[in-house]
């Protein structure tokens, strides 16, 4: 996958409209297209850089998670169960985006390319994963077992008994299109469309395979490994490219979009790549001071409670948080004090506090230079 930003890769602004986007994905795929290029490596690596950024600008979910958490967004990792929205092929390239190019390059592609025959694409499929807040940390691997339609073995995919199995489709003359010629008030104008009896493909199945009954796939199982990167967060989305449903007659594979889910803490509430824990402390405590242990990802951490510590004051343990999907650096644990009051008394503890009652030090006197507790975490988050 292209680690450069996509928007700067189509020379458009982030707030671009959908129009603007394929217009600009046209001009870049026309000016490093392969026909204008031929044998330049670079001009072909430019040529699927612009296709991935399309691919995913040009979806709104994908776009939404790109904007939102990066590259990260799609995927962290490519190749080996890792996650990527690209990696596509020239062939995926000419047979997704065929239609952003109108009649350039002689009413197609050019060349041989305007005579490619149409591929199918299995069906995404899609899988909750769910992770608790170390995997989160951490990053995971997780093996999945997914039920889909997988390239069938005996035919390898192609549907057909054997490999001459097959005529020319007679309708198209094995073309894959039909192309037809309509008079208008503007004069004779040619409409090409996919050949509606061999669907596109330019030929004909004369004999079945027996397993897959022609359509090249099979259901079954497979085991999937996952590498998920660390940081990920509840409902983020992320893409396993090829993973999906195989595509029938030896088709492009789907992908298999994984929705990330967040198992609770019993302990720690996640904001962000912080993390919150509302910690209790005795009225003793908070009037004399303590050292007292606060839960984190990992286990444990030692934490001193100042004498005269207030109800609502927030002490933070850098870096204890949730690291940025986008590596930018570890959030921090946020620790809300709370003191607590007893619900009932002894006699004996009554008539301890009552003799306080009256004392100095036991009348709340805030201090000017202390502040209110919501102007406390404005300060503190600011």
């Amino acid at each position: 996958m292209s680690k450069r930003d996509y928007y700067e890769i189509l020379e458009i602004e982030r707030s671009a409209t959908d129009t603007e986007i394929k217009k600009a994905y046209r001009k870049m795929a026309i000016k490093f297209h392969p026909d204008k290029n031929p044998d330049d490596k670079t001009a072909e690596d430019k040529f699927k850089e612009a296709a991935e950024a399309y691919e995913v600008l040009s979806d709104q979910n994908k776009r939404a998670r790109y904007d939102r958490y990066g590259h990260a967004g799609l995927g962290g990792a490519s190749g080996g169960g890792g996650f990527s929205g690209g990696g596509m092929s020239m062939d995926d390239i000419f047979s997704q985006f065929g239609d952003v190019f109108g009649g350039a390059f002689g009413g197609g592609f050019g060349g041989q390319r305007g005579q490619r025959r149409r591929v199918n694409k299995g069906a995404n499929l899609r899988v909750k994963v769910r992770l608790n807040l170390r995997e989160i940390a951490n990053g995971a691997e997780k093996k999945i077992k997914v039920s889909k339609y997988v390239s069938c073995k005996q035919c390898d995919g192609t549907g057909a008994e054997n490999a001459s199995s097959y005529a020319t489709c007679s309708t198209c003359n094995g073309n894959g299109q039909i192309s037809q010629i309509t008079n208008t008030f503007l004069g004779q104008m040619q409409t090409t469309s996919t050949c509606p009896s061999c669907g596109g493909e330019g030929r004909m199945i004369t004999k079945k395979c027996t397993h897959c009954q022609g359509n090249g796939v099979v259901k079954d199982e497979e085991i999937i490994s996952l590498n998920i990167p660390a940081g990920v967060a509840e409902g983020m989305q992320l893409s396993v490219n090829g993973k999906g449903n195989a595509g029938a007659r030896g088709g492009i594979a789907g992908d298999l979009i994984v929705l990330i889910e967040e198992e609770k803490h019993p302990e720690l509430e996640r904001d962000g790549n912080n993390l919150i824990h509302n910690l209790f402390i005795s009225f003793p405590q908070a009037a004399l001071g303590d050292q007292v242990e606060v839960p984190t990802i990992e286990g444990k951490a030692r934490l001193k409670i100042s004498p005269g510590t207030q109800s609502g004051k927030v002490l933070r343990l850098k870096g204890k948080g949730l690291p940025s999907v986008n590596s930018y650096g570890n959030g921090d644990l946020l620790v809300n004090i709370n003191v607590w009051t007893p619900k009932s008394l002894s006699k004996e503890e009554t008539a301890i506090l009552e003799g306080f009652s009256n004392a100095e030090n036991f009348q709340p006197n805030p201090s000017a230079s202390e502040k209110s507790y919501f102007d406390r975490m404005k300060d503190f988050f600011n």
